[in-house]
């Protein structure tokens, strides 16, 4: 609350406006100050001071309320918009309607699941017409990464709505509805953020999307900068919640995930090149015993942070969007495919998901990992010719099970990786 806006704060016209030529624009930067400092600063009356800070401080620390007025002045806010329908029945069967207003929605999911369709999906939503199930507004989309995509955006609109869509003029109008921003560096990525609120304001913003919270942190500062990152990531994390509350809109943020339990307990980045890095680790761990897990990046602090986590994984080459935290719902998964309309649920089942550990992400294989070394075995032969007879082993080995056999090559050497029911052996 100490980073709201002073121009939200309902001040007159002509105090507002000299806290604004003495660069004071927040909340805090107001309060920090003693009453004194403040007359001397703005050089105003004392008594129009006193005025000014009490008006700020009854917004900053709002009255206690009971929970059955709470209870009622919610159901006026969304009597008419309290959710953004995603079009996945069981999503929004589970959270009541869709994503909901007023709180911080978190995609978690290792590269190439899907969490950037999700957001742009969202985004066509968002936007479209009240009678077609949208919000009728506008949508800031902050993409770090740079993997957002105006051609998926119209395609996603046209596949989903091919009767609103039937001109060229019909799809720039959307397109002018999403706002892109493409910050470069943290520093870039909070100057932005601190100036979101007035945008949202003046262009009627309906949807707010981070794509991703993690990709400039992680690549800025690493393990020596820890203490620095969870500062700025705690207040990245106090903006978009003061947004989602003030506005009554939804927030969307993207996340990374990240190895836990690796060697040496280490946590360890998971990106777009997370292939070669999951199995060099798993590979290690396997060795050293210990149990290797995915989960989501940024830690506990950000953990707390998010009011509903959605994990993307994958099982055996079927995608499922599990709900793992959220104050509304059970902790359930159903399929999902990523279509030329999005992301669109594959059938009716859900599933319950909790079982196994909510905040473990799966991904690949559903099974442990087996390591099998066959180094003068490979060398003392001619490869391609006794790849029959080695399947055939390996088939022994795992007492029948299935055995699909590829190429990979980690550290430079060339590897066989045999895929069965069980797992990956590298050999």
């Amino acid at each position: 609350m100490a980073s709201m806006s002073l121009s939200s704060m309902g001040l007159n016209d002509s105090i507002a406006h000299i806290f604004r030529a003495r660069n004071i624009l927040t909340a805090k930067e107001a309060l920090f100050k003693t009453e004194l400092e403040l007359v001397e600063l703005l050089d105003v009356p004392f008594g129009e001071v006193q005025s000014a800070l009490a008006i700020i401080s009854a917004k900053v620390c709002p009255p206690c309320h009971s929970v059955f007025n709470i209870l009622s002045e919610r159901a006026k806010k969304e009597a008419a918009f309290g959710h953004l329908p995603t079009g996945l029945g069981a999503l929004d069967e589970s959270l009541w309607g869709g994503i909901p207003f007023g709180v911080m929605t978190e995609i978690v999911g290792p590269a190439g699941i899907g969490k950037t369709q999700f957001c742009i999906t969202l985004s066509v939503l968002a936007a479209m017409p009240v009678e077609l199930g949208g919000l009728d507004g506008r949508v800031i989309y902050i993409d770090t990464e740079k993997k957002f995509r105006p051609e998926r955006l119209l395609q996603i609109a046209k596949s989903r709505f091919p009767d609103h869509f039937t001109s060229d003029q019909v799809l720039q109008q959307l397109a002018a509805r999403v706002l892109m921003v493409q910050p470069d560096t943290v520093s870039e990525l909070m100057l932005r953020l601190q100036g979101l609120e007035e945008a949202i304001r003046q262009h009627g913003v309906r949807l707010l999307v981070v794509d991703s919270v993690a990709a400039l942190l992680q690549s800025e500062y690493g393990r020596d900068d820890i203490i620095r990152r969870q500062e700025l990531l705690g207040r990245q994390a106090s903006i978009l919640k003061h947004l989602a509350e003030s506005r009554r809109m939804p927030v969307i943020v993207t996340n990374q995930v990240r190895f836990q339990g690796g060697p040496g307990g280490q946590e360890t980045a998971f990106t777009s090149a997370g292939k070669k890095e999951i199995m060099r680790a798993t590979e290690t761990a396997n060795g050293e015993g210990l149990d290797l897990q995915l989960t989501a990046a940024l830690g506990t602090k950000w953990s707390h942070a998010v009011n509903i986590r959605l994990v993307l994984e994958s099982l055996s080459g079927t995608r499922y969007m599990k709900i793992a935290k959220s104050p509304m719902s059970a902790t359930i998964a159903f399929h999902y495919e990523v279509t030329c309309a999005g992301i669109e649920q594959i059938g009716d089942e859900t599933f319950d998901a909790s079982d196994g550990g909510r905040n473990m992400i799966q991904w690949l294989v559903p099974h442990p990992f087996y390591v099998l070394r066959f180094s003068d075995f490979y060398k003392s032969i001619r490869f391609a010719s006794y790849l029959t007879t080695f399947t055939q082993f390996l088939h022994r080995e795992l007492e029948g099970a299935n055995v699909r056999v590829m190429f990979t090559s980690l550290n430079f050497d060339t590897h066989l990786i045999c895929v069965s029911s069980r797992g990956y052996l590298t050999c």
